[in-house]
């Protein structure tokens, strides 16, 4: 009898022992992600509270207003809002010429960057000769030469390009060329041994390429393709010196000249881009965070 009570005793010793033992790991989990959320809240707030500290001060910069500490005085710069508020209709008509140009652009830059990057994989030596060469060549120009070269030097050929044309062709070899080292990349990514298995199963190195290869390379591609097409946006605005495009920043300089305020016309210019970078990086975070679940 008193062995029994001994050794019955002995196993709620022990079952309060392991009760005692996992409850705490337990607890302590739940505690460190409660903790890194309330750390990940506490860094956007500053970081929101920074944001709005300093675009207090840049419109307070612009604001026109006098400040004076002690014998010192400051003035800052003072805007014609009645001009802004004239122009501003005509200025942001041009965001969607801008964003057709990218589009377009983007479009044909991924196609070429494709191709090239095939080609600079290809053992086929005029293939590679001619994707080297041209990524060469277009890397190693302005961009801005490449869309006066489309706009101005080609009707000397006989071959003539309007304005919007020229400036699409010019962005879209520009940026294809720098694109072509993601795609290169992307599809080295692809694993040798998968290329391999789709052999043995029967299917061609074209059939390889299409079904296993480019899609997996695009699905690596596409964020860095995100940030050239914010870049392109931003650098569409070079188009506007053919004068015959009238995207964003040919309306922002064609009021600030004719009206002498070119700083108030190129700061509207500034926050329209400012505006539709803030918001294709926003949907590129969405992407990049819906592949990376994915890829979970």
């Amino acid at each position: 009898m008193c062995l029994h009570v001994s050794v019955s005793w002995e196993k709620v010793m022990n079952d309060t022992a392991d009760t005692k033992q996992n409850t705490p790991s337990v607890s302590l989990g739940e505690a460190l992600y409660a903790a890194e959320q309330r750390r990940e809240r506490v860094f956007r707030i500053h970081v929101g509270v920074s944001w709005l500290v300093m675009f207090a001060l840049l419109m307070f910069l612009f604001s026109g207003q006098t400040l004076t500490l002690g014998s010192l005085e400051f003035n800052t710069i003072r805007l014609d809002f009645d001009f802004i508020q004239r122009n501003l209709a005509f200025v942001a008509g041009g965001m969607g010429q801008t964003i057709l140009i990218s589009v377009l652009s983007i479009l044909l830059a991924t196609l070429l960057a494709l191709v090239a990057a095939l080609g600079r994989l290809s053992r086929f030596p005029p293939f590679y000769a001619i994707s080297t060469f041209y990524v060469s060549l277009i890397r190693g120009t302005p961009l801005y030469l490449q869309i006066f070269f489309f706009f101005l030097a080609l009707p000397q050929l006989g071959i003539i390009l309007p304005g919007f044309i020229a400036g699409v062709v010019a962005l879209g070899l520009n940026y294809g060329a720098y694109m072509s080292e993601i795609f290169r990349a992307g599809i080295g990514s692809v694993g040798k041994g998968q290329r391999e298995a789709a052999l043995a199963l029967g299917m061609t190195p074209v059939q390889v390429m299409r079904r296993i290869v480019i899609p997996q390379a695009l699905r690596f591609a596409i964020p860095p393709m995100g940030n050239e097409f914010i870049a392109m946006t931003k650098d569409s605005a070079l188009v506007s010196a053919t004068g015959f495009v009238h995207e964003l920043m040919w309306r922002a300089t064609k009021v600030g000249r004719a009206n002498f305020k070119n700083l108030e016309a190129l700061i509207m210019a500034a926050v329209f881009y400012w505006l539709m970078t803030m918001i294709l990086s926003y949907i590129q975070g969405k992407i990049e965070a819906r592949m990376a679940k994915g890829d979970r």
